[in-house]
């Protein structure tokens, strides 16, 4: 093993502990929970190892309140003389636990290889393995050049608005700033991501007139409306995307396609707190809401997306007795993708065939992530994503991350660095 192989080999208890760390401080989104917790800890973390701290607070973003502040913790360690700066950005946010685990979700449990959590995979693993990567870099190498850069951001899981989106508008992603960014998302330790797809959100909302549910003719069913929404989705919404494919390297194979999923639905009364014994009244529903996540492709027009889906609402308006409807907007973004001859992926996809011994795989992201907004608001184009962990682990019950996997991505990250900031032989 080379000094920045063993320096790396000799940390891996360091990884595990910082890990299990992470997972233990529970940083739910929604609501925004913990984030100064995290942030101080890695700035007392990454002071210790020689870098500058800010704890930035994104002022006024969705979500930031005096009880859920949206903080974020940006650390720099400049070299010994002048030179490209690498940042590793990861989010800090891990989204809700849901049902179905055998593990602790907070709890940070080691099993056989495996540490589980939520964020475990997504991404608390990505953010301790280039930390050790950083630090192991350092170490061995203490005369490079440039500066290297850690954050720890908020929000991601909700959009990011509150997290890089916020940093990037404060000129932290000003490529005369940073050069090169390395997002540690769990995409498969042998892959670099090049980008994602776009995603249109928004809620529809059909109408009825409230009545007796014993006399539901002299009302108008706003539920029965929205199945028909959803009857003419399936019939043709659903095939026209399916039939759609791109020439962007997505993974899985089946987000290859465009796709929308029904997020949420709700008509007729509020419902009642839990613990609510009565019986619902008998009455026809006046209105009836759903939200709808639909990730489009780099060959199709965000115009035509939303264009698409109002078509067919104005069709049955038309054609459907007493039909009427709202669309609103929540949010969009467009696809991002880095080239494939960039500086960044060109480096890392090296040290993942130096390290792993096999070509790296590129690929791109199914959902989006923070590229978008180092891309769009930053203008900073030389992104990737590459990070330790099963993107199918995602969001999922006993989500775990592989500790060899940290250690062989955080090796690679540590001879990606050598290749930016130290002078080549």
């Amino acid at each position: 093993m080379d000094a920045l192989t063993t320096a790396i080999a000799a940390r891996r208890d360091d990884l595990i502990a910082l890990t299990q760390d992470l997972i233990r401080m529970p940083t739910l989104n929604p609501p925004g929970q913990d984030y100064r917790l995290i942030c101080e800890y890695l700035e007392t973390r990454l002071k210790a190892a020689g870098f500058t701290t800010e704890l930035i607070r994104a002022h006024g973003t969705p979500g930031d309140s005096d009880t859920y502040p949206r903080w974020n913790i940006v650390a720099r360690r400049d070299g010994r003389s002048g030179g490209d700066c690498v940042h590793f950005n990861s989010h800090t946010d891990v989204v809700e636990v849901g049902n179905g685990w055998t593990k602790d979700p907070f709890g940070g449990q080691l099993a056989d290889g495996k540490i589980y959590g939520r964020g475990a995979c997504d991404m608390k693993g990505g953010l301790a393995a280039s930390i050790i990567a950083a630090e192991a870099f350092i170490a061995t190498h203490p005369d490079y050049h440039g500066a290297i850069e850690i954050s720890g951001t908020a929000d991601e899981e909700s959009g990011g608005y509150g997290g890089v989106a916020y940093l990037a508008e404060q000129g932290y992603f000003d490529p005369v700033r940073v050069q090169h960014v390395i997002i540690p998302e769990p995409l498969n330790k042998d892959r670099v991501c090049l980008g994602h797809r776009g995603g249109w959100w928004a809620e529809i909302e059909t109408f009825g007139e409230i009545a007796h549910g014993s006399m539901p003719f002299l009302g108008d069913c706003a539920v029965r409306h929205m199945g028909a929404v959803l009857t003419a989705f399936e019939e043709t919404l659903y095939p026209a995307m399916a039939a759609r494919t791109t020439d962007m390297p997505v993974v899985p194979e089946g987000a290859r396609s465009s796709t929308m999923n029904i997020n949420s639905i709700h008509g007729g009364q509020p419902e009642q707190p839990v613990d609510y014994t009565g019986l619902p009244a008998h009455c026809v529903p006046d209105s009836c809401r759903i939200v709808i996540d639909r990730r489009f492709l780099a060959e199709e027009h965000v115009d035509a997306v939303r264009g698409e889906v109002r078509d067919l609402l104005e069709g049955l308006k038309r054609d459907r007795h007493r039909f009427d409807y709202d669309l609103r907007e929540i949010n969009v973004v467009l696809p991002s993708m880095t080239d494939r001859n960039a500086p960044v992926v060109q480096t890392v996809a090296a040290e993942i065939e130096r390290h792993l011994g096999k070509p790296a795989e590129f690929v791109a992201s199914p959902g989006t992530y923070d590229q978008k907004h180092i891309d769009r608001i930053g203008k900073l184009k030389n992104c990737i994503a590459y990070g330790p962990g099963i993107l199918e682990l995602a969001h999922k019950p006993d989500e775990y991350v592989g500790v060899d996997d940290m250690l062989d991505s955080a090796n690679v990250m540590a001879g990606a660095l050598a290749r930016i900031l130290l002078p080549q032989a």
